[in-house]
Order: C-alpha cells, then structure tokens, then sequence
C-alpha cells in the first residue's frame, strides 16, 4: 500500500522488538540476505504462505503428540517419535514437528473428480482434502490387539483392474485384518469405499475409529454423533460416514478424557462426542465371531459434484475410457511394469483440469512441475489431458508476459515456451489461436527480463531469483537461463510455423545471443573451478544444486549427448552426490530423489552409458509398494522426507524413463531400443514379446515390437506426421543399424 511508505514501520518494528529483548528483526532478515544474491524477490509469498500454514499445524503437533504418545498416532508418529526406531528423530530446540521420516501414501480416485483420499503404509485413510481420518483395529477377546500403525511390518499393494484400490494387510498371531480403499462414482457424487475384513481366533471386536489426525498430523474434529439408525457418523452435523451394517457398540470421547483406544473396553455406550479442544475421537465397534471373517463396508461421501461440473465439457468416463489409447508396455521385468502402469494411472489421477504434483502436501501449481508432467501425458498418448492443461496457463499469465506460479522464479515462461511447442510437434496441430498472444508475450518476457552485460558473472544471464526451490539461496542459476534459452527457440519455431516470420527472426537471433551469454559464462567457472563441470550458477562451486544444470541435457538437448560440460557434471553428480545408489539433494530436500536420479540416467542414456540402467534399477527399488515414489527419500528408513508421499512428476519421469528406453527423438533422428538391458533381449526372462506403443513422437505415431532370443528381431509400425525421419537402433551389446527408408524390421547382431 502505498500510504505505507509514509510510515516509519521499519523504526516500530524494530524498536518493539528490542524493548522486549528480541533480536532486531530486520538486522536478521538483512544477515540472511546477504548468503543470497540480490534479488527483487527475496522468497516467494507463495511459499511463505504454504510454509506459515504447514509449520501451523507442526506448531500444533509440538503442542499435542509428545504429551499424549498413549493415544494411538499414525504410522509415522508411531515410528518418528519411537527412540527404538531408525525413524527417530529427536525433538529437543525443534519449535515444530513434522513427518519427516514417512512421507509416504497413495490416492485413489476417478478420472477427473478433484477428490483424491489418501492411504497411508498402514491402511490409515483420509477421505477428504487435509482432514480426518479413519482406521481400523482388531481386538481378541484374550487382550491381544492388532494396531496396524504400531506394526514394523505389513503387506500394501495397489490392484489395478477396472478400479484402482490400496489394498493394505496386517496379521499379529491370529487376529487378522484387511482393508480395501477406492472411489466410486454415481450421478450425483463420488464416494470413497472401504471394505474391511477381520478375523480372530477367538472372537472380539473389529474397531472402525475416527481420528483427528492425518500423515501430516493433526486435523481438528470437534463433533460427532452416532445417528439414531446407528448407521451414519454425522461429524460437524453432516453426514460424513456411512456404515453397511448398524453399529453394535459406539464409543466417543474428548482430549480431556484421552483417546478412544483408552475406552475401548468401557461398557457403557457414548453416542456423542463433542470437544472444544478438536480432538474428539469416536469408534464403532462389530462383534467378530471365533474363526470367522467378518466383512463390514463403509462409504464416505467426497461432495465433489459441484467441484467436478466444470469438467462436463470433457466427458471423463472410467478408468478403461481413459486408458483406452494409451502407450502401452510390456516387457519381462514384472517390477519395470508394475510401475509403468501404475505412474500411467498417477498421471490421470492428478490431472483432472490442471496438473497437480501431488495429492496432498502439492495439490496446487508449479509450472515447472506441469511441464514435466504434460511432457509424459504428450509420450504417454494422453494428448487430450495434455491440451485440457495448457489451456490453464493463459489465465495465469501476467499483462507483463511473466507466467506466474510463483514469484521470484524465472523458469516458467521458458518452461511453458517450451511445453507448448512439443504439443504442437507432438500432435503435428497448429498453434492454438487462444495460445498465440500468451507465446509471443512470453518469449518477449524472457528478453526484457535478462541483465544488462555489465561485464559481471550473471550479466546477460536472468536475474537472481529463487528457482526451482532446492539450488540453494537466490542466485542467477543457469536453470532458469537453459529453460530461457529453450523457450526463445520454441517461441521462434512456433513463430515460424503461424509465418510470423518477423518475430521468429528476432526470437531466434536473441536465443543465439543468450546462448552465447552462456557459453561464455560456463567458459569462465570452467576455468575458475579447473573443470568442465556445469555448477548450479556463476557464483557457486560445484555441489548438489549442480542438479539444475543437467537440464541442458535432459530434456531440453540444448548440448550434443557427448560434449564434456555434460558428462563432466554427470561424473561429478555420481561421484559426490549420490546415497544408496539414488542423487541425494542436500539442499532443502536432504533426501534420496527419484526424479531427479532419473534426470542423470536420461542424460546417460543419451550419452550410450550403460550405468542408465543401474539408477533406473535403483528407482525402481526406492518405489513404494503401490508403486509411488515421495519426492525425497529418507536415507536410513526409506521413507519420504520431503514434499508429497505420492509425487506425480516422478511418476511422470518413470514413464518419460521407459519411453525413452524404446524410442527418443535425437535431433531430427528417432533412436530405437537404445535402453534395453541385454537380458530382456537374449536372457533366460527373454520368452515373449516386447512391446511399446504406440508412442507419440515428433514425427509422428511408433508401435515397437521386439522378438528375443540369440539374435532378437525388432520391427515397428508407423504413422508419420510427413517425412519419414532417420531411425537408428542401438540396443547395447548389439551391432547398431541405420534402418533403411522403407525398412520396418530388422535382426539384431551381437558384437
């Protein structure tokens, strides 16, 4: 505002702060600024505000969980807050507690519908958007209790059929339980479907319990009842919770009074809980005869009609509708599969209008998270998603051109520049009239927004800005500056294609001299670090955030495979910054990352190191078993540490990895199978067919079929868009083939 500048804020902050014997905060803020290069803008208020929020209810964990470890908590508290346990971090100076050892849970869902209920390793499930969940127990009659979150070991796998479903399995001697989660959908909502079975030797008690608490902590829950059919929860007086069969024992109580897992042998009934604190608890209780299951549903409504209407004009359909078209895998390695399919489902899921990097903890928008995601709708075959997508960055363009997630990172235009032209390469389709204005906008952006050439490190470059998040402190990181480059070029492709030719020269000619910007710039930390190596900017050494500059190989092929600044950067990533065979990002995310590790096997691929398949194997490893990766892996307890327990652009990099593996564009050529293991070729696992497609390229449309055995055979199918392009096959530990024109199959000879 501007009245604010008129007021002498800055001496009443300060002069409040040091009469109360704080330190002067503006002193602190101007020390932290100086670790970062100078920048308009010092931390996103994006983020601050995400920050504030997340650390407000870690605040609130502090304040609860440690004071009450009788209550039965999640499966990571059960874990984090254990000294026994190698999840166990200590507490002591910390203001705020979070999950920080077992970020890990699955979605389930529709195509389309915004909802998207969260099961956690053990079978705990949040039905709504950061809210309350359910659990279940099994109680024997001589006192032995199965407490799937306290368990070290269960089994949890995702079925995929005509539905996907988390299906979690616990045992503990002779009481056993079994829970099923997935979504449904009718014409007038989406419902959330549990289905539990239970059983004990002796007989007892299946407990189904509400909490007040999710994977992330806390969740308040002030008030709930027992309906007078005894078949519906009503929690804050709606109708929350719906039982298949009557409640035979109801219990409820309050923070005063503890949790519900202390009441659960009280013998009079409570059908109301009320608590001002927000942390009622209830449980409704099923008699288990001895030996015998017992199966009980129960169906939460999701309310996301009205959320999903904007969606009419894109029919969704099932999930068989949607899988209808899409590239396909098939190959021996029953682990790479599962995985595939299961990250092609991860990207339906969170692609419903927008794309979102995650169900919960990223439910929202990063360009930079989008654009690697499209880019794997695009090869995935699912071009309509894709386009439904970039129809929403438009509307987040500011009249400055600046494509605003958030502010203060300036890879966004380079990375929609970019995004939008592939689509149109992809799908050999025209610019979009509504799109046309946003790109030339955008490319227009990017050249005013670099620095005057002053003679300094950064000048030419974009200015210091805060990135994509985990480089480290605000610097003019060559990310930005790759993506910048990358988007002038596809600006001035595009610009070319809808003969605007004026503007494609000029696009054009300002991408050559901000490349040469560049060149020269990596020149001098090359000769100040003694080594070819990319650092993440001008200003820094070689260390983690070097991550960022292996982007000029992966995907934006701005370097030929080969040329040392990429292969250098690579050696010295694997050399020093991985942990248990995956990248370890030190900086912010201070854990194993999937995508990123897979980042460094796209560049090795391209480069003919058959170490690609090490780190891709190490992936796979990391995986969860319902097939997701967190976006940061703990090192000792492999469980997530950072950001979402569902991160759909790993998923997105799982399948851009295996397509690439079969057929990835190189210049104006297509390289076929150039990242098959020499096992799925000849090996004992090599019986039937391989198979890939068919697979959107620049060219057009491959269908891939390999034959293995002493000297496979691969042929392909093909839709081009116009020109055939050159193909090359180049399967390790074979003879590589230039494919002749015409020729649609060949026999692979050993070297």
């Amino acid at each position: 505002m501007p009245w604010m500048k008129w007021l002498p804020w800055r001496y009443l902050v300060r002069r409040f702060a040091t009469s109360h014997g704080f330190l002067d905060p503006l002193a602190v803020m101007a020390r932290l600024q100086r670790f970062a290069e100078p920048s308009e803008v010092n931390e996103p208020i994006e983020l601050l505000r995400a920050g504030a929020v997340f650390h407000a209810r870690a605040l609130i964990n502090s304040k609860v969980i440690q004071h009450n470890l009788d209550w039965i908590w999640p499966h990571w508290i059960e874990r984090q807050f254990n000294p026994r346990d190698e999840s166990f971090i200590p507490r002591a100076f910390s203001i705020t507690h979070c999950n920080l050892s077992h970020r890990n849970w699955t979605a389930v869902g529709v195509p389309d519908c915004e909802e998207m209920p969260i099961v956690d390793p053990r079978g705990l499930v949040t039905p709504h958007y950061d809210g309350w969940s359910i659990d279940a127990w099994v109680l024997g009659k001589n006192g032995r209790q199965l407490l799937p979150s306290k368990l070290k070991q269960c089994s949890q796998r995702l079925e995929m059929d005509e539905n996907i479903s988390v299906v979690t399995e616990s045992s503990l001697d002779d009481l056993q339980l079994q829970s099923r989660v997935k979504v449904e959908r009718d014409s007038s909502d989406s419902h959330c479907l549990l289905e539990l079975i239970a059983e004990s030797g002796d007989g007892g008690w299946l407990v189904i319990t509400l909490r007040p608490c999710n994977p992330e902590g806390i969740s308040f829950l002030h008030q709930v009842r027992l309906d007078k059919n005894r078949r519906c929860w009503l929690i804050e007086d709606k109708t929350a919770v719906i039982f298949e069969r009557p409640v035979e024992k109801h219990l409820a109580s309050n923070y005063r009074q503890g949790d519900i897992y202390l009441h659960l042998r009280d013998e009079t009934e409570c059908l109301h809980g009320e608590c001002e604190v927000g942390m009622a608890s209830a449980a409704a209780m099923f008699s288990l005869a001895a030996g015998t299951p017992l199966r009980i549903g129960v169906r939460i409504p999701l309310h996301s009609s009205g959320r999903d209407a904007s969606h009419r004009d894109h029919p969704s359909g099932g999930w068989q509708h949607n899988l209808k078209h899409h590239c396909t895998l098939s190959v021996p390695d029953r682990k790479f599969q599962f995985l595939y399919d299961a990250a092609i489902r991860t990207l339906i899921l969170h692609s419903p209008k927008e794309v979102y990097p995650g169900p919960y903890t990223y439910k929202r928008f990063w360009f930079r998270d989008a654009v690697f995601i499209i880019q794997s709708l695009l090869q995935a075959g699912l071009t309509a998603r894709a386009e439904r997508a970039l129809d929403q960055f438009p509307k987040r363009q500011k009249h400055d051109g600046f494509f605003l997630s958030q502010d203060g990172e300036w890879d966004s235009n380079g990375e929609a520049l970019w995004i939008f032209d592939l689509f149109c390469q992809m799908t050999n389709r025209p610019l979009k009239r509504e799109w046309r204005e946003p790109v030339l906008r955008g490319a227009r952006w990017i050249v005013n927004k670099r620095l005057h050439k002053n003679g300094g490190r950064c000048g030419g470059l974009l200015p210091a800005g805060f990135s994509a998040e985990h480089l480290g402190p605000n610097d003019c990181y060559y990310w930005d500056d790759f993506w910048g480059v990358a988007g002038l070029r596809a600006a001035a492709r595009i610009c070319k294609r809808e003969e605007l030719f004026r503007e494609a020269r000029a696009f054009s000619a300002e991408a050559d001299d901000f490349q040469k910007t560049i060149e020269d710039s990596l020149a001098a930390a090359a000769r100040r670090l003694g080594r070819a190596a990319m650092p993440a900017s001008p200003n820094r050494r070689l260390d983690a955030g070097a991550i960022g500059s292996i982007v000029a190989g992966y995907p934006l092929q701005l370097y030929p495979a080969q040329d040392p600044r990429l292969t250098d950067l690579t050696e010295f990533l694997l050399e020093r910054c991985f942990v248990s065979g995956g990248f370890f990002q030190d900086m912010v995310h201070s854990g194993i990352n999937a995508y990123l590790t897979l980042h460094i096997a796209q560049v090795l691929l391209r480069s003919g190191d058959s170490r690609c398949f090490e780190l891709m194997r190490n992936v796979a490893a990391l995986a969860s078993p319902t097939g997701q990766w967190p976006e940061a892996i703990h090192p000792h307890s492999m469980g997530g540490c950072m950001g979402d327990g569902q991160h759909a652009w790993a998923a997105a990099e799982w399948v851009s990895m295996m397509r690439n593996c079969f057929v990835r564009e190189e210049g104006e050529s297509l390289i076929l199978i150039s990242g098959l293991p020499s096992e799925w070729l000849t090996g004992e696992s090599a019986q039937k067919p391989i198979h890939f497609g068919p697979a959107p390229t620049r060219f057009g449309t491959i269908d891939l079929e390999v034959i293995p055995g002493t000297e496979p055979q691969v042929s392909w199918t093909t839709h081009w868009h116009s020109d055939t392009p050159r193909i090359e096959i180049r399967p390790f530990g074979f003879r590589p083939i230039g494919a002749s024109p015409g020729e649609n199959r060949v026999t692979l000879s050993p070297l």
